[in-house]
């Protein structure tokens, strides 16, 4: 939840956050249990008191027993992950009573899962998935049905700094060896040799058509990477006559990722393969005109096109076309801030969940 950065941990934080103040409300108990974090992170009292915190710093054994004793007497058990699905068999065994929660991602769940996950995701009361594609393919699981199958959509983090008018764009622009008049694309991903699914290589596919148009367009690519991965784009961007014009960031900590946001005429990334897409509200959040991929839970984040565009993640020239009109019409295709905070705001989320849930003696957080 707090010694890791990305999409999944950051829905822990907001669910546990939420659930703390439910319980405010509801004078239940919650408990949040960690198996990868260390107890003294240092973060979690930002979301929730210190004092329902238990991590076991990767203790996987200490983990499992803890959470199933916990769990055994608990009302409610929210899995954050298919990976602890055995922790929900086993409290399921011992406590036929407890409700069993499961949330459900993306390509965790699209995959075919095992014989054993097969059978253990049996012991799930609920299954809550982050976008209606997801939902769609967790509801074919066998066993799982409809019934059990419900969305409840990622939001914005409530903690998210508001966006600073004092931002040097000027300053993080020269830093990458951008000008004040580049037209600058941004997108912000994991780049993995086996994971190629986030559709940059797409993009720079794109840069060629644009180029004659916008000689003045720059692309920077963030997040960390895998040295083949490194080495197929550095060779691509080479290939395509793209040198100088893409800058790969590397990881980029979360308090800089406000600057880098604002520094950016557009965020772009159709892939084929994501869950919600934290990262599009987040642009959108900040002001950006976004372009997704229409064949994934992408859809959701852009609210069915909403709150911005929807391409095919594998056609070239309608990714190229998309960016065009994006240039040629920024006002237009920047987010309605109002419809972005009534569908993904954090306050929607928590309405939503407690919806979801029902009123518990006990919350145990998994």
């Amino acid at each position: 939840m707090f010694g890791a950065t990305g999409g999944i941990e950051k829905v822990c934080r907001i669910v546990a956050k939420a659930l703390f103040e439910m319980t405010l409300v509801d004078r239940v108990k919650l408990n949040v249990m960690s198996m990868h974090d260390r107890q003294d992170q240092g973060d979690e009292n930002r979301y929730f008191p210190t004092e329902s915190f238990k991590a076991f710093n990767k203790k996987k054994v200490s983990f499992i027993a803890a959470a199933v004793r916990a769990g055994a007497k608990s009302d409610l058990v929210i899995l954050s992950h298919i990976n602890l699905l055995l922790v929900g068999w086993l409290i399921k065994k011992i406590s036929p009573r407890t409700k069993i929660v499961l949330f459900a991602h993306g390509i965790e769940v699209w995959r075919e899962l095992s014989p054993r996950r097969k059978m253990m995701i049996s012991c799930c009361d609920h299954i809550f998935s982050v976008s209606s594609y997801t939902a769609g393919i967790v509801s074919k699981i066998p066993g799982v049905g409809s019934g059990r199958s419900e969305v409840l959509n990622n939001c914005l983090d409530p903690l998210l700094p508001q966006k600073n008018k004092g931002i040097q764009n000027h300053k993080l622009r020269e830093h990458y060896g951008f000008s004040d008049s580049d037209r600058v694309m941004f997108t912000l991903t994991r780049l993995s040799s086996r994971e190629r699914y986030k559709g940059y290589d797409k993009v720079l596919e794109a840069m060629v058509n644009l180029m004659p148009q916008y000689p003045n367009l720059k692309y920077l690519v963030a997040g960390s990477y895998d040295a083949k991965e490194k080495a197929f784009l550095d060779d691509l961007v080479i290939k395509l006559g793209l040198t100088g014009y893409v800058k790969f960031a590397g990881f980029i900590p979360d308090e800089s990722l406000i600057d880098h946001f604002a520094m950016a005429d557009l965020y772009v990334m159709p892939s084929m393969k994501e869950g919600f897409g934290i990262v599009f509200i987040e642009a959108m959040f900040y002001g950006l005109p976004v372009i997704a991929g229409n064949r994934d839970g992408s859809v959701d984040a852009l609210l069915n096109g909403k709150l911005g565009v929807l391409v095919d993640p594998l056609n070239v020239d309608e990714i190229s076309a998309a960016i065009s009109k994006v240039f040629n019409h920024t006002e237009t295709y920047k987010p309605n801030r109002e419809l972005l905070l009534a569908q993904f705001g954090y306050d929607t989320y928590k309405i939503k969940l407690g919806n979801l849930l029902k009123p518990t003696t006990v919350l145990q957080a998994v």
